[in-house]
């Protein structure tokens, strides 16, 4: 990955995980989740007014844009905590500003100058990205029947990250390889949703680096 990449989505191992935490993360994260549902409605609106005035400006204002940002980056954190990663025992803070001391940044660059007509081709053009991030992201169960409701389903990355939990139950370590698959799938996510949300015009890379 270039240095000069204008997404960046890092975050640290913790080196001594808590071989039982990871059990109960679900549930210390509930009052991030009611927040968090609460700011995905934000983005979606923010997300459209953005494309709004991209079309009809040439600008994506900064306010809405460090916002969107912030929205992410709160998610980010919570995911690495727990549904996305199980990479830190550091319970997320409650604020969509950057956070140095916490193990997990999400960082966007700001364009001055995005393009007009890409905001209305972004959608069709990142159809093949959709498709991943839909297979990451969503059961497998309802992938192959779609008319039938899984209860309990778990996705790609989730199953990955249960594996991980299984490992720290049984040998208190978080495999490195393992961890390193989890952040680069994420980055692939979150890539993805920056450019649906007109934030880059830089077209997503097919890779995990």
């Amino acid at each position: 990955m270039s240095a000069t990449y204008p997404i960046r989505v890092e975050a640290d191992l913790d080196p001594e995980l808590s071989r039982w935490l990871w059990l109960v993360k679900m549930f210390l994260a509930i009052p991030h989740y009611v927040i968090l549902a609460g700011l995905a409605a934000a983005f979606i609106v923010t997300t459209l007014i953005a494309g709004v005035a991209i079309l009809v400006k040439g600008s994506y204002p900064r306010a809405l844009f460090d916002f969107n940002v912030g929205v992410l980056r709160w998610n980010w954190r919570v995911g690495f905590y727990v549904y996305a990663g199980l990479g830190t025992d550091n319970y997320p803070p409650f604020s969509l500003e950057r956070r140095a001391d916490y193990p997990a940044s999400f960082e966007v660059d700001y364009d001055p100058n995005p393009s007009r007509p890409l905001v209305l081709a972004k959608w069709f053009l990142a159809v093949p990205h959709l498709v991943i991030v839909a297979v990451l992201m969503g059961d497998w169960f309802s992938l192959q029947h779609p008319s039938q409701v899984a209860t309990g389903a778990f996705s790609i990355l989730n199953i990955l990250v249960v594996t991980a939990g299984i490992f720290l139950l049984i040998t208190s370590r978080y495999p490195r390889p393992l961890f390193e698959l989890l952040l680069g799938l994420n980055r692939w996510v979150y890539r993805v949703l920056v450019y649906v949300a007109f934030m880059r015009d830089e077209y997503p890379p097919f890779r995990l680096a």
